[in-house]
Formats: C-alpha cells, structure tokens, sequence
C-alpha cells in the first residue's frame, strides 16, 4: 500500500504515544531469516506471522535488500537492523500499523508548544536520531510561527509594503537561484536573483508565503504585513522518490514568464549527458538546445541562430570569456564542480547586455560553503579535478578553489609510436571565488580564473594560449525597492606560437587583447505590477594583433609588429517589466550605445569609389595617444510580450535590436588559438542586427511536459566574409582581405521536454538557415556575383534527443543521439592551365556540403551507497562516446595523386570511445 507523505501527516495525528505500545506484554516475537531478499519479502513474512500491516511507498524501497538471522526479535529490534542508518525511518501505533518514510523522521505525538521546547526528541521505536527529529520540528515550527514584519505601531491602513530578503541553502548557506516566492490569494509571485535576493509587493495583513525551489523542499511562512520589512528564508534539500519529481518551483514558468528564447540548465542536468572523454562538459549541453549548433566535432565554438560564434558573449560571474575551449575544443573552460547555474539567451535579450548580436550564455559559479568545510573531485582517462569549499567566516564568507589538470602528456609518452612521444597536449585551469556578508544590505564576491594550454602534434611548434580573469562584485541594498550590484572586471587572452627546432628561423608569433570593464545595475520594485532596471556600463579595450619576432640569439627572423589599437564601449540602459493585466505582461527596454575607436594609430586612407586595396593606398593620417579616431553610436531596441491563452499555454513575442563593435577574424569555421580579434575602425563599421520572435507554449499532464514553437528572423548588416586567399595573420591594413556583407537567417525551433519520473529528457529539432550576400562593387571581388550564399556555418537540419532512465536511485542511464545536415564548403571543379602554370577553378562560395552528421552516445552512472554518516560519497560514470563507430566528416580536403585528384574526409572521432570516470565528494 502507498501514502504519501502528506496524507500521512494526518494519519500520524491519530498515533498514539509509542511508549504505549512498547510498553505492551503483547508485543509478538519473531523469527526472520532472509539473505540478499526484497524488503517485500520481509513485509510478506512480517505480516504472515503477525497482525501488523506496512505502509509505504514502494517506490522508495526497491533499492533495500534484507539480509537478517533474528530469533524471537521484537519488530523494532527487526527494523532498526534492516534500516541502519540508511535514512528510512519507521514508526508503529498501538494498533499494529507500521509506517516507513524515507529521509523525513516520524513524530509519533502531537506537536504542541511544550514539545517544541523540549529538544532534542528521540523516538526509540524509529531509530530517528534527535537531530533529525529537532530539525522536523523546528521545520513545522518556523512554517506555523507567526512573523511580524515591519512598523507594528504604524497607522492602519488597506495600502501596500514591500517583503524582501534572501533565500539561502540551510546546508551550505548558498543562495538559492531562481526560487518562487508568492501568495495564492492574490496571485503575486516573484523569483530569486543570481544571488538569492527576492523583493515582492503585498496587500498589507496576514499572509501565507509560499516558497519553492527545484531540488528543494517547499516551504512556507506566516507572516502579518504592516510596513516594508525583511525576511531571510532557509530552504532544505529534498531527496525526491522515483516517478514522484514535481517541479513546482518552474511549474508552468516556460508558459507564464515573459521571457522567451531563454534556456536554463542547472549543473545536476549537465552532468547526466554523456560526453567524449567522460568528463561533464557545459557547453557540450548547450549544444544540445534548440537554435545552437556547432560547426563540428572537437569543436566548443557554437552558432545560435544564424550567428557567427564571435557573436555569442560569454560571462563567467559577469567577466568576459574569450576563448572557451581546451585543446583546441575537446574540453570546455569551466569546471564543472564549481559552475552552479548556466543560463542562455537566444532572443528578447535583457537591455543590460550588449556588445554581442546572437546570444548570451552566462555562467555562474556556486559561492561555497558557508556552513562547513567539503570538498568534490574526479578522476578521468585524461583530467583530474579537485575542488575544495568552506567556510572562512562561518555564515558570513565562504570560498570555493577548484583545479582541473591533464596528465596526457605522461600518457603520450608512455606510448611506442615517437609521433606521439614528441607531440605534447596538456592544459590547467583554477578557480577561486570568494563572497563575504557585511550584513543585509552590503555584500561583496571576488571571481578569479585561469587557464593555459600548451601543444604541439610531433612538429617543432608549439602552441599556447591562456585566459585571466577576474572580477569584484558589490551589492547594495538601498531598501526592500531598490538594490544595486557594481562590478569591476579585468579579462586577458593572448595566445603565442614558438617555434625553434631551426635555430637560424626561430620565431614566436603572439597575440593579445585586454578588456576593462566597470557596470553598475539597479533594480527597482516600482509596485507589484512595475519593476525597473536601469544602469551604465564602460569597456575598455586594448589589442596587440600580432608580434612576430626572433626566438633565440641566432635567430634571422625579422621582426614586425601590428599596430596596437584600443577603443571604449560605453552603454546606458533601461527597462521595465510590466505586468498590463493577469494574462498580458510586457518588457520595454531601450539601451544606447557608444563606441570611440582611439589612437595613438597610423590610419591608411583609400583613394575614393575604388576598392580597398594596398595599390589604392592614397595617405596616411597619423593620431595620438587617446585621440578619437572613428565614434559609432545608435539605440537598442528590447521589447517581449506575453499573452496567457490557458492555465497551461500562451504565446509570446520579442523584437530587439544589437550593435557588436568588435570582431573576430578567423581563417577556421570553429574556434582556434589563431583567431585574431579586431575593433570597429574607420574601414570596418560594427555589425547590426535585429530579430523578431514568436512562440507558441503549452504544457501538458500537469505541467510535467513543456512543449515550445518558436519562430524567428533576423537580419544582420556589415558582417564580415573574406576574400579569396586572405591573409589574417600579420596583416598591416587587414581591411584589404575582409569584405562586409549582409545576412538574414530565419527558422523554426521545436523542444518537446518531460521533467518528471524515471524517464525524462528533452527532444529538440530545428531548421534554420543562414544566407550571406555581399552586393558592393566598390569592394573589389564580388562573391558568387553578388547573389545570397550560405554562411560557413549553415547547417539546415538539426534533431537531438536526450533520454535519462533512472533505474533505482543508485543506477542510472543516459542516451543522447543527434543529427545534423553537413556545412557548406567550396570545392575545386577543375584545373586549367593560364600562362604555362596549372591554375584551379573552385566552385562558388559554400555551394557544395560535406556529408551528415550524426552520432549516438551511451552512458552509466553508479552511485554508492546513501548512507549519511559517511566520510566521502562516490560515484561512477561509464561512457561511450560515438557509439556507432560513424566516421562523421570535420571537413574534406583534397590531394593529387598519379595524375588524378583525390577527395578525402577528415574525421575526428571515427570509432567508439569508452570512457570512465570516478567521482567522488565529502
């Protein structure tokens, strides 16, 4: 038989006092003996020999097997055996009813005041240890206290105040992202901010403040409004039985938020999809969403959208992350053990991000533990990782320092083939972050991050390049209305490439960009229908696109250097959430930007209506030090609206507008250590963009399965092709080999999503695509004569299924298949000869496409025991990657061979690769 848990609340009203029943001569003994049975055997051998009758959920016990040898034992002596202290807890009336629940203690006598005063409580019947027991009742106490909250003497009144405070982890003291605070009658609801903060606007009186949160236990408070005040909530961690996982804190926010083309993944999701090399991988999930793409295998540059993937910002605890991959893409940048919560925006992007026309992917890393010192960690084929977190001040500052490491080079070495002993691929990175409480309205977090890699394949090259980034965050709470968060950042990435197998040749080639930045945001709770954000932000760039110079004394390299360049972005912005009526909401938003391209710079000047080439240079002009050279500047359009069709469906639209006034020059469709990145100037003008979105959103089986349609298009100006041939790296006047053209990209996206039971995952199929033209004559070269062209990374068709089946809470599965159309290329059709020298004739551009992809991946993941009092929880994950072995193609390549001319394919990963990771944490 089954009851839930808050059924029984109300039978264990009626239990009596368990002493009674120990107390009774009657208690029958019994005699057990299983080995390695089903805890449905015991209950059947139990309620055969006895009249006593279990109720439970039969759902939390099919993980128990029973091994017991018990001569003439008492049913609590029975119990107290099978149990331990796995965390089920049991408790039997006076009429033989015996009642199991697994990680909540069983009270069997009323609570009263007197009770919750006499602490700590142990029911010797249950096994339940006083802390369990004093947490229960302190739990029920708090959620049935009456608060008192704000001026008790101040003049009555029917007006409105303001309730706000944070929501924290009672475990670790974290801030609790995301969590719904609200009232049923009337509906008002708000969530909780990347650091836990919630402000919410209420008819004054009594209340019942409902509080939910994924992956925690629901809870409630009581309150008596009478003015502005503050309330901290703390939250429990819930373990949740199988086919029994009620999203409450999202329920329904895909179909009621205003927001759309926005993705959310938390860090238990991302951990479950299989990826290469079995470690768990952020932005190997993302690729997995609807609208984003990757242009191939090895590769963590990604397209959302029809966009280039330098038109993707990514933030790591709002710092700027410029390149995002390990060795050249197998890996990404961010450990998972330390990220919290990943969230992408695809379309009606807040107005307080700029700078980028696709999307924003924004990373935030967890605090650490306020309460007690922990750690996590794992060990890979190829990486280890170990994070350790804890308390500096307790309840006040806390950090968290995770490192992640490659052993590779050791394993190259050990094999026989001298390529790979002479070939080197390693890579580090470290992450520290510190949050220190002043009190309840000044709070202060420090980030810090770095990473190197460094690798050569059995060359005398070797390539290296590295991420530093830092940023210190202070958040303000002025009053329950209006709070401010200012953050101060730093960011580097500069890769080198060093050769010197040749003493007399040896070189080094180097690149860098710096990026300053400072923003200060303000949220303001104008009434329980407005609320404003507002704020102004500054950039600072400074580039070194190229230094090519001797490695060594007997070096006859000569040197050469690019011209510096440096530039300032500054942007204010404001926007207000605006709820019209119960079913229509509206965000208006407006941001303006402004760029200054600034000297000391040489500016080259082109003789006018020819095109920019070197023979048409025509002057020079020459600019100091922090003069201003070239300013672009133009408002930003925001604007999403939503309209509740049904409790469960409503459709939603969003339009804005994007400026990007730096850009990426790359002679690869993914992302590599070579790309070169490069300010907006008097040649090269920032891009533009703008989309129009419309979704459609319907939830169904009790909001258990989210179904989404939406449809886009976006056109994009002044992006940047390149011509025949060109040359990127070391270039003195680049804007001779880039050339700007328009775009337009359009599609549908569909994502089917089931959150609960043992089988859950997301189906996700789009179709998109991408077209370029470039139609200015005065450029010089016109491609494919000027008509629409497919961009590099258009790619049609995209499918991916992800399937997660929990078997029991120790085993678990996980599949994930996904298809995708092959990208453009351009082929060479024929030789000819011109002038006595053979000469090619390529195809136009991106005619042709390589063949389709798709893959299936596999994977287990074993968890220990879940026993409590343990010194360290572990776990192991056993993957395959490419299960079927396909020989899917990066790219084709072609060789002349006996007079003819060969094709061939490229592929990365052409057979399965297992891979197996044990993870542990304490």
């Amino acid at each position: 038989m089954i009851i839930r848990l808050t059924s029984l609340v109300t039978v264990l009203f009626l239990i009596i006092s368990s002493k009674a029943f120990c107390q009774d001569n009657k208690e029958p003994l019994l005699s057990i003996h299983l080995n390695q049975a089903p805890f449905t055997r015991l209950v059947e051998e139990i309620e055969s020999k006895s009249d006593y009758h279990f109720y439970y959920d039969s759902k939390q016990i099919d993980t128990i097997r029973v091994s017991l040898q018990a001569e003439q034992k008492n049913l609590p002596y029975i119990l107290s055996k099978v149990f331990g202290d796995s965390g089920f807890h049991f408790a039997i009336d006076r009429h033989q009813r015996v009642f199991i629940t697994r990680d909540r203690a069983i009270l069997t006598t009323l609570l009263t005041d007197s009770l919750i005063s006499t602490l700590p409580l142990q029911n010797k019947l249950t096994e339940t240890t006083p802390q369990d027991a004093a947490k229960e009742k302190i739990n029920t106490a708090v959620e049935n206290k009456l608060f008192e909250i704000g001026n008790k003497n101040a003049p009555a009144g029917t007006g409105k105040a303001t309730l706000a405070g944070t929501i924290k982890d009672n475990k670790t003291g974290e801030p609790v992202i995301g969590a719904v605070v609200f009232i049923e009658e009337p509906r008002i609801g708000v969530s909780t901010d990347q650091f836990g903060y919630y402000s919410i606007t209420l008819p004054k009186g009594r209340h019942e403040v409902l509080i939910r949160s994924l992956g925690m236990r629901d809870t409630k408070r009581q309150i008596a409004l009478y003015t502005d005040g503050r309330l901290d909530i703390d939250m429990q961690d819930q373990v949740i039985g199988l086919k029994e996982v009620v999203v409450q804190a999202e329920k329904a926010v895909n179909v009621t938020g205003v927001q759309m083309g926005v993705e959310k993944l938390n860090i238990k999701t991302i951990k479950q999809i299989p990826t290469v090399f079995g470690e768990a991988d952020i932005l190997r999930v993302v690729l997995t969403l609807p609208g984003v793409k990757t242009v191939g295998e090895a590769s963590t540059g990604f397209n959302v959208r029809g966009g280039s993937t330098d038109q993707n910002l990514i933030l790591f605890n709002d710092a700027t992350i410029y390149n995002p991959s390990h060795l050249f893409g197998f890996f990404s940048a961010f450990n998972p053990d330390v990220v919290k919560n990943v969230e992408l925006f695809k379309s009606g992007i807040p107005a307080k991000y700029g700078g980028r026309l696709a999307s924003v992917l924004e990373i935030t890393s967890r605090d650490g533990n306020k309460k007690k010192f922990a750690g996590s960690g794992g060990i890979g084929l190829l990486t280890g990782r170990l994070t350790l977190e804890g308390p500096i001040i307790k309840d006040k500052t806390s950090f968290i320092l995770g490192g992640r490491s490659t052993y590779s080079n050791w394993l190259l070495g050990q094999l026989k083939n001298t390529a790979y002993q002479n070939s080197k691929a390693s890579f580090y990175d470290v992450n520290l972050h510190v949050s220190h409480e002043f009190n309840n309205k000044n709070s202060l977090y420090f980030t810090g991050y770095l990473s190197k890699d460094r690798f050569k394949f059995n060359t005398d090259t070797l390539y290296g390049y590295q991420n530093q980034i830092a940023s210190l965050k202070w958040k303000h709470v002025f009053s329950n209305k209006l709070f401010s968060v200012v953050t101060g950042g730093f960011t580097k990435y500069q890769y080198s490439i060093l050769s010197d197998k040749n003493p007399v040749n040896a070189f080094k080639l180097a690149f860098d960009i710096t990026q300053n930045n400072l923003k200060a945001d303000f949220s303001y709770f104008l009434s329980e229908r407005h609320t404003l954000d507002f704020g102004a932000s500054t950039i600072h760039y400074k580039l070194h696109p190229g230094s090519y110079s001797p490695q060594g004394s007997e070096s006859l390299t000569v040197p050469e250097t690019v011209q510096a360049e440096q530039g300032l972005e500054s942007a204010f912005y404001i926007s207000d959430r605006f709820e019209i009526t119960p079913k229509l909401s509206l965000t208006l938003g407006l941001r303006y930007s402004l760029f200054n391209y600034l000297g000391a710079k040489e500016v080259l000047q082109y003789a006018p209506g020819l095109p920019k080439e070197e023979v048409n240079i025509a002057d020079t002009l020459s600019y100091a030090k922090g003069k201003t050279i070239q300013t672009y500047h133009g408002p930003e359009y925001r604007l999403s609206a939503r309209y509740v069709i049904t409790e469960n469906s409503s459709i939603k639209l969003s339009y804005n507008t994007l400026r990007q006034y730096i850009h990426m020059l790359s002679n690869t469709t993914a992302i590599s250590p070579t790309d070169i990145w490069k300010l907006s100037d008097t040649h090269i003008k920032p891009q533009f963009g703008d989309q129009i979105s419309l979704g459609l959103y319907k939830n169904f089986n009790n909001n258990s399965i989210e179904t989404s349609v939406e449809l886009y298009h976006k056109n994009i100006r002044n992006f940047l092709d390149y011509k025949s041939g060109a040359k990127l790296i070391m270039n003195q006047h680049i804007e001779t080999d880039v050339i700007s053209t328009q775009g337009r990209a359009y599609g549908v996206e569909v994502l089917v999503k089931k959150l609960t039971g043992k089988l859950n995952g997301w189906m996700a199929y789009t179709y998109s695509r991408t077209l370029l033209r470039m139609d200015d004559a005065t450029a010089g070269e016109m491609i494919n004569q000027g008509k629409w062209y497919p961009a590099n990374f258009d790619k049609p068709h995209d499918f991916t299924l992800i399937g997660n089946y929990r078997f029991s809470h120790r085993f678990s599965t996980s599949l994930n298949f996904t298809y995708s159309t092959g990208r453009p290329v351009t082929l060479p059709l024929s030789y000819f000869d011109m002038g006595g020298s053979t000469r090619t004739y390529y195809s136009e551009r991106n005619q042709y496409r390589i063949p389709d992809y798709y893959r299936v991946d596999f994977s287990m993941n074993i968890e220990g025991n879940h026993k409590i009092k343990k010194l360290a929880h572990s776990s192991w994950t056993l993957a395959i990657y490419n299960l079927t072995g396909r020989k899917n193609a990066y790219s084709v390549y072609f060789k002349s061979e006996n007079g003819k001319v060969n094709g061939y394919k490229l592929s990365i990963f052409g057979q399965p690769i297992p891979t197996v990771t044990y993870n542990f944490r304490f």
